[in-house]
């Protein structure tokens, strides 16, 4: 019955939508106010492994709209280009959760309008009201996933179960490991580590975890978020700390390339769906997320993408080998110890000083 009501009430949003076969079809959003030149268009502001050339034909089929997609290496980047006063064009954004609530502070996202919204009970309970953003008033969980360590097992006999491993096999992986290129991620791994909170706001506790990787820095081959795939791949690299999405895809076509997450804990991670204020398409940008919302498009990028979908609906439709491999899904055991990042105020400062000191120096 709800479906049932939610699908009305997106029919007077987008008045040709139409039910095919099994799943919705968005209908030609053109039809619902004459759009025209830069509304035939969407533009997109990703990560480079969203970009989904399936997704594109499939939605531009559907609305007649082309989608256009601009990628991003980090949260950081992306709103540092939309304070500049680039962002524009863009009527879609996929920030991650900390940046959700960074945005909202700043004023940067529009409200969503939820009666334009169809398949929002599909999530799974924990994405439908999370902490970063109360009741999904201004984002739309994309994927979620942890962070952890790909490393090749033909090479590594002893597996990394925890953070602990790069410092106690130093010399082994000397210049043949690396860890991501971000702040939050790199810190807070090492700060949980030592027993404390990803979002740390004791300086003490920042500095222990930076003189740690003090340590540590002269047997990194890079601190990259990206650069790391050909690497490994290749066999320069014996490990490297990365997302569980980024790892998932490359262990499938490279199977002696295996994924944990840290036992002590690591990060729980979701990226999202935004709509920004300055949006010039905000009608393809519903459609874009109605797309999205779909249990069977959800349970298709999941399989093309190796991604974690939060759609219940999605979930169900996948494969039970899909289904059980847990470092797409882990269990509930391991998520208890993992820990979302939240905006740290004035205290960013600091982590950015002992960044800047242990990545230049």
């Amino acid at each position: 019955m709800n479906n049932r009501r939610q699908f009305l009430k997106g029919l007077a949003a987008l008045s040709s939508l139409s039910l095919t076969g099994c799943g919705w079809r968005l209908g030609n959003v053109r039809a619902y106010s004459a759009i025209q030149g830069p509304r035939d268009q969407l533009y997109v502001y990703t990560w480079e492994q969203y970009t989904d050339k399936e997704l594109f034909k499939t939605y531009n089929a559907q609305t007649g709209i082309k989608v256009f997609a601009d990628v991003y290496d980090s949260n950081e980047t992306m709103l540092s280009k939309l304070q500049a006063g680039g962002g524009g064009a863009y009527s879609v954004i996929y920030p991650s959760d900390y940046m959700v609530r960074k945005m909202i502070d700043l004023g940067l996202l529009t409200e969503l309008n939820r009666d334009r919204l169809i398949g929002l009970d599909n999530l799974l309970p924990r994405f439908k009201n999370p902490t970063y953003d109360s009741n999904n008033r201004y984002s739309l969980p994309f994927t979620w996933g942890t962070t952890g360590f790909i490393y090749n097992s033909e090479k590594l006999k002893t597996p990394p179960e925890d953070w602990e491993y790069l410092w106690q096999n130093q010399e082994q992986l000397s210049k043949r490991m690396t860890l991501m290129n971000d702040v939050r991620e790199v810190i807070g791994g090492v700060l949980r580590m030592l027993g404390y909170s990803y979002n740390s706001q004791d300086e003490n506790e920042i500095k222990q975890a930076y003189e740690k990787l003090k340590v540590l820095k002269p047997a990194l081959a890079a601190f990259t978020t990206d650069a790391w795939r050909n690497q490994i791949v290749a066999g320069d690299l014996l490990l490297a700390m990365c997302y569980s999405s980024d790892a998932v895809k490359i262990s499938k076509e490279n199977p002696k390339l295996k994924y944990v997450i840290p036992k002590s804990g690591s990060s729980l991670w979701t990226d999202t769906i935004v709509i920004p204020k300055t949006a010039p398409n905000t009608e393809g940008a519903y459609a874009w997320m109605n797309l999205i919302l779909r249990p069977d498009v959800a349970a298709q990028m999941s399989q093309r993408l190796s991604l974690s979908t939060p759609n219940q609906a999605g979930f169900e439709q996948l494969p039970k080998k899909v289904q059980n491999n847990s470092s797409l899904f882990p269990s509930e055991e391991i998520l208890e110890k993992c820990e979302r990042l939240a905006p740290l105020g004035q205290i960013e400062e600091v982590y950015e000083r002992y960044w800047t000191e242990l990545t230049s120096s």
